[in-house]
């Protein structure tokens, strides 16, 4: 049964990665896994199955991975969100803060309707930025975000606080401290 699966357990720690005192949460191991990966869907799906949402918009590039999954499993499409010259066509983009600059996340113009009810996934929650510039280009798109799902929360980054103070619900499905 995929409750019962221990899915921090599936993700692999891989410390001084990317750079010295950094603990990198690599979900690829979750991934490769078919009852871990079927139980995270299910987990990231469940909150939302009565939330009225009509399309799931995943942020690159583990986003699309898990987000296609859920929207799969809602019955809903799905919308990329990619970092800046990525997507053909015409786009909208959102900027948000990096630790030394700034980037700047897209979607096409045309992927979100006038008051269609979007959840956004990604893998991880850390500061929030990525995540917060998300919601903001969805709203500019005309949608309601009904929330937001990771996998991993990183909750000493403040991420997760990040996107409530947003009012937004949101999803994590485990923790790691530092």
């Amino acid at each position: 049964m995929t409750m019962d699966i221990d899915i921090k357990a599936l993700i692999r720690s891989i410390p001084n990665y990317p750079k010295p005192g950094i603990t990198f949460r690599d979900i690829t191991t979750l991934l490769g896994n078919g009852a871990g990966l079927s139980a995270c869907i299910e987990r990231l799906a469940r909150p939302y199955r009565h939330a009225g949402v009509e399309a799931v918009a995943g942020i690159e590039a583990r986003g699309f991975i898990i987000g296609g999954a859920v929207a799969d499993r809602l019955g809903t499409g799905f919308v990329p969100i990619r970092k800046k010259g990525k997507l053909p066509g015409r786009t909208i983009g959102q900027d948000y803060q990096l630790e030394y600059g700034v980037d700047v996340i897209e979607m096409h113009e045309d992927a979100i309707r006038e008051g269609e009810r979007i959840l956004i996934i990604d893998d991880l929650i850390a500061t929030g930025g990525t995540a917060e510039a998300a919601v903001k280009l969805v709203r500019e798109a005309g949608g309601v975000v009904v929330g937001a799902g990771f996998i991993v929360d990183l909750p000493h980054l403040g991420g997760h606080k990040r996107l409530n103070d947003l009012g937004l619900e949101c999803t994590t499905l485990v923790e790691f401290e530092e």
